[in-house]
């Protein structure tokens, strides 16, 4: 099982990071989000901090290169097998970080790796 972190999750109905949530509990992928406010979409816990003591298979970041920055180290922390970069939140600077940390990186959309069976 991919153990996903919805890096940038959203509780507006109308974003991106709102529909990957519910995609990836639809195809039965655990999932926990992390956003600016804690909450529920579908039954997925939306946490206002970093889980700690949790072990994540993908990180899919739904936040953009600048905002990414302060949170470089949780993430590299985190340990991931894979992040995916979702349109708009591409960063060459974090890649050549989490290369140095043996940390898979994919330029992708959630979305669409979810719903070609690619995920």
């Amino acid at each position: 099982m991919k153990k996903t972190l919805v890096f940038g999750a959203s509780l507006k109905t109308h974003r991106h990071s709102y529909i990957a949530v519910r995609s990836l509990r639809a195809q039965e992928i655990y999932t926990i989000g992390f956003g600016p406010f804690k909450g529920l979409i579908d039954g997925v816990v939306i946490l206002d901090s970093i889980p700690k003591n949790e072990a994540f298979h993908t990180i899919t970041l739904y936040m953009g290169a600048e905002r990414q920055k302060v949170f470089y180290d949780s993430i590299v922390k985190l340990k991931p097998k894979r992040i995916i970069f979702n349109p708009g939140t591409e960063n060459p600077a974090f890649y050549k970080i989490l290369e140095e940390n043996s940390i898979m990186y994919e330029e992708a959309c959630t979305l669409t790796l979810l719903a070609t069976g690619q995920y």
